[in-house]
């Protein structure tokens, strides 16, 4: 337990030489998280070593960047770090054009929360799955109606199409149309925010 509260008191003084202008400082600190970073994190939710690989450098980077805007919260900074690599993987998942994007991402972070086993842990996934869906929410306000019932009836309860098509009042080829341009305007709301 000493050599934990250590490792953080060590971090801590890291980040603040960090944010004085030695990035340097920062390098151990970052390198003691990159493992689970990658294994945790970012390649369970990617799959491909080497999109992951590319993402957990392109977190590091974006840390040693953002750090002057991180603000000590009494916790380790992998949370933060965590938070960092989540959008990147979000990024990507848009960048490749997953229609099942809205899903998948709800999934996945239902399944994370399910697995993880620290209190910790817990707190901090509840905090993400809360601002997801908070974001979420905001952006299917801003679509209309129908986009916002397509998107919701398919992707969030996972009414079958023609079962959707019916309580659209619609043919299951109109809803395809409709689900492709509800999702699409949904992107655009969403938005591509850090």
């Amino acid at each position: 337990m000493a050599n934990e509260r250590a490792d953080f008191d060590d971090e801590r003084r890291a980040i603040a030489r960090a944010q004085a202008g030695n990035l340097s400082a920062l390098e151990p600190v970052l390198r003691a998280h990159a493992e689970a970073l990658f294994s945790s994190v970012i390649l369970p939710r990617v799959g491909d070593r080497t999109q992951a690989e590319d993402l957990l450098k392109d977190t590091l980077v974006a840390a040693m960047e953002k750090i002057g805007s991180f603000e000590w919260q009494g916790r380790s900074l992998f949370f933060w770090l965590r938070q960092i690599a989540l959008r990147r993987v979000i990024d990507l998942h848009r960048a490749a054009g997953r229609a099942r994007f809205l899903e998948e991402a709800l999934l996945r972070e239902t399944d994370a929360a399910a697995d993880l086993e620290t209190a910790d842990e817990k707190l901090v996934a509840e905090e993400d799955r809360r601002s997801a869906q908070g974001r979420i929410e905001v952006a299917l306000a801003q679509l209309p109606e129908r986009y916002a019932r397509a998107i919701r009836l398919r992707l969030v309860q996972d009414v079958p199409r023609q079962e959707c098509a019916r309580l659209l009042d619609v043919q299951a080829a109109t809803f395809d149309v409709l689900l492709f341009r509800a999702v699409r305007a949904f992107r655009k709301a969403y938005g591509d925010r850090e």
